[in-house]
């Protein structure tokens, strides 16, 4: 069964390299890179490892959604590019599919930090989106192509279209989460940094629900991170993890 794995990119050539390399193994999975005007190597790095890869100006929505619309994989995988599969995450995400009649689903967000302040943040994020089946972007969302093309993709918006396409998942059928197979890099292991950017998403995500409108969320993000510096800015280089992810131990 082919996987598309879909990866919208902005200036995220140091951690593709190591992403997409990881991918590159397998002869079940297809790649799709959608860049959005990347100003460093990004769109070379990402055609030495696949063929599909395509640039196009707009929101992340914009870029899952015209990658999604290129695919021809049974599952679509919706990728950050500084995000890392785990040995046997792929399998796991087909036999949840498969075995376990999911429509789609997530991993649980894992930083790799060894500071407890990060282990505590992911584990505060994993238990409301298991609760509420409301995965966001950096959990890898995992959907079956069909349920993903009748649910009209992601919205239009110019943030918290992870959340909104959820909210949508959840409406179609049954919801999975994976704890161990996706390792999100450690550009966030600032223990400063970590908790001011949880606050933010928690925050933001309160707001869309009691319908604030996405573009003055977007606004209070930008400026959010302006003054409190929290990182993961789509047009900021995000640095090297220490280790690859085949230094890693599977679990």
């Amino acid at each position: 069964m082919l996987i598309t794995v879909i990866i919208p990119t902005f200036n995220d050539e140091a951690n593709l390299r190591v992403t997409l390399r990881q991918l590159a193994f397998y002869s079940d999975v297809e790649l799709i890179v959608v860049d959005a005007g990347s100003t460093d190597q990004t769109v070379e790095v990402a055609r030495r490892f696949t063929p599909y890869v395509f640039v196009t100006l707009g929101s992340c929505a914009d870029q899952m959604n015209f990658g999604a619309l290129h695919a021809t994989g049974d599952i679509l995988l919706f990728l950050r590019a500084d995000s890392f599969l785990m040995p046997g995450a792929l399998e796991e995400i087909q036999r949840r599919m498969i075995n376990d009649g999911a429509v789609g689903g997530a991993f649980d967000l894992n930083i790799d930090s060894p500071r407890r302040l990060c282990r505590w943040v992911s584990r505060i994020t994993n238990q409301p989106a298991r609760a509420l089946k409301l995965p966001g972007g950096d959990q890898g969302i995992f959907v079956w192509r069909q349920v993903f093309e009748v649910l009209g993709g992601f919205p239009k918006m110019p943030i918290m279209e992870d959340v909104a396409f959820a909210c949508r998942l959840r409406r179609a059928g049954r919801v999975t989460f994976i704890h161990r197979g996706l390792i999100s890099s450690d550009r966030r292991a600032n223990a400063t940094r970590v908790l001011k950017t949880a606050l933010l998403n928690w925050w933001l995500t309160m707001l869309y629900f009691l319908r604030v409108p996405p573009r003055q969320l977007r606004r209070m993000h930008d400026g959010w991170r302006v003054a409190g510096q929290v990182p993961r800015a789509r047009t900021d280089p995000i640095p090297s993890p220490r280790r690859s992810l085949q230094e890693r131990p599977s679990e």
